[in-house]
């Protein structure tokens, strides 16, 4: 089943259209915005303009053509602040549903913020702390306090960079008085709320829209380190904030245009959205912002999926976001991938005996799972160089809830786990920082292992042991009582770079007998 789900925001109008398995899985198939502004001059004036609805129509039409031709079966619509407002709100709808026969549904602010959660929830953990979710659009803002994974604050403040921009920014650059109206009215309004959520010392803050994504894409700029495409949580501070905000209050309309990482589209609004990422970091002396580029649209369409019959078996399954979304790479691609799984038992039980010695740290451990499991990616595309391929594939998928830097070293890990070595002079690998370097070299060693451990892919060997004796080190092989010459052999060749890393000698050992009872005679 396909379907497709439309944001009719304040600002822009977002469609997402996506196929749902017969488990509940889902992967997207296309994205589509477009800049409408709906909310220009209607939050003030009350009343969308004729202008605006002719473009919402156009821009509506298009869309579901579009997911006409993907075969969609249903559309679910949904409009936010600018016509939930607008005296005139009905009469658009009603347009829309006679010239479209498109249906959209008026949601309320807090059915907003939920849906938002939804959409956040499947891309980024939000287990791990105290996290409040920041969705600010044209006509309102989005506020989602979550805890252990889950909301317990739901509220929509009529906040948005549309309205603020509308109401206050007069002159160019802004006046220092505008501003300061600016600040005392935001902090008015936002401070009630913000002070319900002090007592959970929020650290994080996860900030949603094209708006506040952009004043990530400014910070990272400034810092160096361009998001690019890997915008989803890609992490700032509060100070970069602090300064994104102090450059775009002082310049011109004209100079915004020229700051890197700022859309031209939303030079207008671009102070109003730094000064509330800055006012809400400021009030929960919170120390980061993380962006997400998954939220309404998205959390429509989970919504859909979750009050049908079919449930999302695949969210029940892999709770967390990351290795949900290496899963459904795989399955993307049409892997089976059995061989993956086992060399990722394998990887992972040299890395608990060996990560010591190699200096690498314990979020490696996930690294090196998910790049075993994503090694073999490139027979997708070609058999004889699939680990470039692989390379390729990681490096420009969607991996939802990892930073740009982990998709690079697990890209690389799987890069260099059968031919080539990390080397400096490999650009990829250059560009990444030394202590990074050091991690893809000491992953790729344990990988490189695993994988010819399993080189007739039946999962010969079940288990590896890790022995020192002396100046060399032993990997004991458990195979219970299965031939495992084929393995062994390629183990061996695949061994140098790990013994070079060790400082010693590595040789392999086979153990015939069941490792369970193995295990035992150790242990006495």
């Amino acid at each position: 089943m396909r379907i497709a789900a439309i944001d009719v925001g304040s600002n822009s109008i977002h469609m997402v259209v996506a196929q749902i398995e017969p488990d509940g899985r889902f992967h997207v198939l296309d994205r589509a915005k477009e800049r409408v502004r709906l909310g220009h001059r209607s939050l003030t004036s009350g009343k969308l303009s004729d202008e605006a609805m002719d473009a919402g129509l156009k821009t509506l039409a298009a869309y579901k053509t579009l997911a006409d031709r993907h075969g969609a079966e249903r559309i679910k619509a949904v409009a936010t602040s600018a016509v939930r407002e607008a005296a005139n709100g009905g009469e658009f709808i009603r347009r829309v549903r006679d010239e479209i026969g498109l249906r959209v549904k008026v949601i309320p602010g807090r059915e907003e913020a939920r849906l938002i959660y939804l959409g956040v929830a499947h891309a980024i953990d939000l287990t791990t702390e105290p996290t409040l979710l920041v969705d600010a659009g044209g006509g309102s803002v989005e506020l989602i306090l979550t805890v252990d994974g889950k909301p317990v604050q739901l509220h929509s403040l009529k906040l948005g960079v549309i309205r603020l921009s509308e109401k206050f920014i007069n002159s160019d650059p802004p006046t220092n008085k505008e501003l300061a109206a600016l600040e005392d009215h935001v902090g008015e309004i936002l401070k009630p709320t913000l002070k319900r959520m002090q007592d959970y010392r929020i650290r994080r803050v996860v900030c949603t829209s094209g708006t506040l994504l952009n004043v990530v894409s400014i910070a990272g700029h400034r810092r160096g380190e361009p998001p690019d495409a890997h915008m989803n949580n890609f992490v700032v501070t509060a100070d970069e904030i602090a300064r994104v905000r102090k450059q775009v209050q002082k310049a011109t309309y004209e100079e915004r245009l020229r700051i890197k990482g700022l859309d031209s589209k939303r030079a207008d609004v671009i102070i109003p959205g730094a000064c509330l990422a800055d006012e809400i970091l400021q009030y929960l002396k919170a120390e980061e912002l993380v962006a997400c580029t998954w939220a309404l649209r998205e959390g429509v369409l989970l919504d859909f999926i979750a009050r049908n019959p079919v449930k999302i078996a695949e969210v029940e399954r892999f709770a967390d976001p990351r290795r949900r979304s290496v899963a459904r790479l795989v399955r993307h691609l049409g892997e089976e991938n059995s061989h993956g799984s086992h060399v990722a038992h394998l990887a992972l039980e040299l890395h608990d005996q060996l990560a010591e010695r190699l200096g690498l740290p314990a979020e490696s451990r996930d690294w090196l799972e998910y790049a075993a499991m994503l090694h073999d990616l490139g027979h997708h595309i070609d058999h004889r160089d699939h680990h470039r391929h692989s390379h390729y594939l990681i490096t420009n998928s969607e991996l939802l809830g990892f930073r740009k830097e982990e998709v690079q070293i697990i890209a690389l890990v799987a890069r260099y786990h059968q031919k080539a070595v990390p080397k400096d002079d490999d650009d990829d690998f250059r560009d990444l920082s030394k202590s990074d370097r050091q991690i893809v070299r000491g992953l790729s060693a344990l990988l490189r292992v695993a994988d010819g451990l399993d080189r007739s892919h039946y999962s010969v060997v079940k288990h590896v042991t890790v022995q020192s004796q002396g100046s060399k080190t032993i990997l004991q092989l458990a195979t219970e009582g299965d031939d495992a010459e084929l393995e062994e052999g390629e183990g061996e060749r695949r061994v140098p770079l790990l013994a070079d890393l060790l400082g010693v000698d590595v040789q392999f050992e086979v153990q015939e007998e069941p490792y369970a009872n193995r295990a035992a005679s150790v242990s006495r």
